[in-house]
């Protein structure tokens, strides 16, 4: 599991040392265009963040995280504004949340099917425990049977990983 950052990382240290590093290539700057300018230093920004995760989080990482947290700043400058304001968790808390999310589903998928449908239904479409069993046309029993299970099997998977 990564190691949550923002209890040894001030957002303010990594905003300092983006500025710092813009600062020093100022010259390779695209100083005429203002869009152009906010997506330079965005990707500084996903550069130090990266850095950062990296740092703290050696033989933990998973690239493919990182390039999501760099496409994410890229996809609008209102992202990167949200990051500074502290508006939303930190990248590493984003991070952290989407591997529990992959997980939480790789073990979705391992369960059988009938366990998974009734899963599926009442804990991630947000179905009443009558809506399932009108869905899939078994017993509430069966129903209420199938989630205990399927909870348990996903517990257990989840902490084999």
């Amino acid at each position: 599991m990564a190691v949550c950052l923002r209890a040894k990382v001030d957002e303010s240290d990594l905003v300092q040392q983006t500025m710092l590093k813009a600062y020093v290539a100022l010259n390779r700057a695209p100083l005429d265009n203002p869009n152009a300018l906010a997506a330079w230093l965005r990707e500084i920004l996903a550069n130090e963040l990266a850095d950062t995760f990296k740092r703290f989080n050696t033989g933990k990482r998973d690239i493919n995280l990182e390039r999501s947290i760099a496409a994410d700043l890229d996809r609008s400058s209102s992202g990167m504004e949200a990051w500074l304001a502290g508006d939303i968790s930190t990248p590493s808390c984003i991070v952290e949340k989407r591997e529990s999310i992959k997980r939480l589903s790789d073990a979705v998928v391992l369960l059988p099917d009938d366990m998974r449908e009734v899963v599926v239904l009442k804990h991630l479409q947000g179905y009443s425990l009558l809506e399932v069993v009108e869905a899939t046309g078994r017993t509430p029993a069966s129903v209420a049977g199938l989630l205990r299970r399927g909870l348990a099997k996903l517990r257990e998977l989840l902490e084999a990983k």
